[in-house]
């Protein structure tokens, strides 16, 4: 090629490649919810477990000398999986996105797409209420921590937690 600078030479490259059908455009497939390829990517990338702030949290949690499950469901019949569980305190922890779960500090709303965006995330948060009372009702403590939040004093405050409720069970069978 021979175009005076290296992005035309890119450009013209990527016609040839188009023209020769080396490249197809891409499209999102049909029942997708993305509005077009790259927002789909960027979808697709986002991780349903072990995000950052999950794993910097279990860290501080295990430094604390905390032990405790791993995506797991709290309540088996109950399609709902906490980040982190304690069996034997009955204790959920779920490490909330800011987006996702619409957080009244950072939750910016989509400017694409509103109607849709807004629906979600308050389908979310329906859901998390609902979790926290099928919950709660079952007996279950439940801790939702905020991703931004420091990971140590969250880690500090479900250690209370724990540390509580294994004192109450340790309480009710001696009164037994």
């Amino acid at each position: 090629m021979d175009a005076e600078t290296r992005a035309a030479n890119l450009a013209q490259a990527w016609v040839m490649a188009r023209t020769a059908g080396y490249v197809t455009p891409e499209t999102v497939p049909p029942g997708s919810w993305a509005s077009s390829p790259a927002s789909r990517a960027v979808m697709s990338a986002n991780k349903g477990r072990d995000t950052k702030p999950e794993r910097v949290l279990r860290s501080a949690l295990y430094r604390k000398g905390l032990r405790y499950r791993v995506s797991a469901r709290p309540i088996a019949d109950l399609r709902r999986t906490a980040d982190v569980v304690f069996t034997k305190a009955r204790v959920a922890v779920f490490v909330d996105g800011c987006y996702w779960h619409g957080c009244p500090e950072h939750y910016r709303p989509a400017t694409k797409r509103a109607e849709f965006w807004q629906a979600k995330i308050a389908g979310n948060r329906a859901r998390d209420a609902d979790t926290n009372a099928a919950l709660n009702a079952k007996g279950w403590t439940v801790v939702r921590i905020w991703e931004h939040e420091d990971p140590e004093m969250a880690a500090e405050r479900i250690n209370q937690v724990v540390r509580e409720r294994v004192a109450d069970s340790h309480r009710q069978a001696k009164a037994m």
